[in-house]
């Protein structure tokens, strides 16, 4: 399909008229960013569900616990909503993280070629717990070595590792980055209150390294 052959866009319609589009991967990588993120999956253009508040909560706190402790101990590099490209699929993670040793430039490259070392996924209301299952099981096939579902409606966190069986995550138990990112200290509980916006409630302030509770 020629990037010029674009289809006129449906009016007052959030769907990328890009959708269901087959393709190549250089012409959806020449493609115009959109929002919701655009994905490529085996030759056919596909596209991320819109974030509701209930998964931007998620997302932005998630990214915050760990980018505070990767940026001040210079461990690597995270990112939100950042595609990286392999030969047949260009996924798009809800949150993504890349040890220091990893990269190989100190400046961020135009596309990322490598997978990362953890890709986490927070389900929306419009998605199944199944479909991000099967993402991120595909996420280890390409190479992550850590791959996360966040699950609001269970209030459970699912860890998928190659050659180790899937991890349900809830309550009082830690999620462990530790051969990814060593010292990351958080556990569901504390998550999924964080992203209870009852601690708005409180009184004082929240210093540095705080983790709000409900």
């Amino acid at each position: 399909m020629a990037i010029s052959g674009r289809p006129e866009s449906p009016a007052q319609s959030d769907v990328s008229p890009w959708v269901g589009q087959r393709m190549t991967l250089d012409e959806f990588l020449a493609l115009p960013e959109e929002g919701p993120s655009l994905e490529y999956d085996d030759g056919v253009v596909t596209q991320k569900v819109a974030a509701k508040p209930v998964h931007g909560s998620f997302q932005s706190f998630i990214y915050d616990v760990l980018n505070q402790l990767a940026r001040s101990r210079r461990l690597g590099i995270v990112l939100t909503e950042t595609r990286f490209v392999t030969p047949s699929w260009a996924p798009v993670p809800d949150v993504l993280y890349y040890r220091k040793e990893r990269l190989t430039t100190r400046r961020p490259p135009a596309d990322f070629t490598d997978p990362p070392d953890l890709a986490i996924e927070i389900v929306s209301p419009e998605q199944t717990v199944t479909s991000l299952m099967k993402k991120c099981q595909r996420y280890l096939a390409v190479g992550v070595k850590v791959a996360l579902v966040v699950d609001p409606a269970a209030d459970a966190v699912l860890a998928f590792r190659p050659g180790q069986p899937l991890q349900i995550l809830q309550g009082d138990d830690r999620i462990d980055l530790d051969d990814v990112l060593p010292g990351f200290e958080l556990t569901v509980q504390q998550l999924f209150e964080a992203v209870n916006w009852s601690w708005l409630d409180d009184e004082g302030e929240l210093t540095d390294g705080d983790t709000p509770t409900s």
